[in-house]
């Protein structure tokens, strides 16, 4: 008990623990904000990634109809619904059974 009470008489213990907790939890950058700053940092990175294979699958897209224009038809008729003067088009929409 007398080592306990030596302890936290001690000026350099004291100092350090008081750094310590104001490090820990009174700081601006204390422990919940790293926690939430890595969340943000992570959730980006993952909408940087997402965007990353979004734009790669444009690129590659934007390729095939530039170089087939059988690909240029077949994305008119598929995106924009689009037709020849002597066809019709039907659009199916398929809608989930409510119970």
């Amino acid at each position: 008990m007398k080592r306990l009470i030596d302890l936290f008489r001690n000026k350099y213990f004291l100092a350090t623990a008081a750094f310590a907790v104001w490090m820990l939890f009174f700081d601006k950058n204390d422990m919940m904000s790293q926690y939430e700053y890595r969340s943000q940092a992570n959730k980006l990175q993952e909408e940087k990634e997402y965007f990353e294979k979004e734009t790669a699958q444009v690129k590659k897209d934007l390729n095939e109809l530039n170089t087939n224009l059988n690909t240029a038809e077949k994305f008119a008729r598929e995106k924009y619904f689009m037709k020849k003067d002597n066809e019709d088009v039907f659009v199916i929409i398929h809608e989930a059974k409510k119970d």
